[in-house]
């Protein structure tokens, strides 16, 4: 099992606006979008990576963090090539998960979080590309 880093995601009241700044100061363009669960996700393509800026679309998870945090990174999400024998090292090791299994994510690809109360205030996301 292997793991890289994939994206950053950074929770926004204003997607667009985010977009046009970070693309204007890392030359990071949009290169994806989509709605679901209750939110807009645009990924901005790095050397290596993404941020991947979330804007609630609805009163979801986002709006929730927003409203409790304000913007600011939301997660760190970690690419691997085996997810389910990911998940399974994070429960040998005692790390609390928030999906038991993997689940859909953006681009349809396969997510799972850990708990931050495990990862040292960090909410961490597992993603296997197809």
């Amino acid at each position: 099992m292997t793991m890289a880093f994939d994206h950053l995601g950074i929770a926004t009241t204003d997607g667009a606006a985010l977009a046009e700044t970070f693309a204007a100061l890392f030359d990071a363009p949009v290169v994806h979008e989509e709605t679901f669960d209750g939110m807009a996700v645009r990924f901005l393509g790095l050397d290596g990576g993404y941020f991947e800026l979330l804007e609630p679309a609805d009163d979801g998870p986002i709006a929730r963090f927003l409203d409790r945090n304000g913007p600011g990174i939301h997660h760190a999400a970690l690419r691997t090539d085996d997810i389910d024998a990911a998940l399974e090292r994070a429960r040998d090791v005692g790390v609390d998960l928030v999906d038991e299994e993997p689940r859909a994510g953006a681009w349809g690809h396969d997510v799972a979080f850990l708990h931050p109360r495990s990862t040292g205030g960090v909410l961490v996301e597992y993603v296997q590309h197809e």
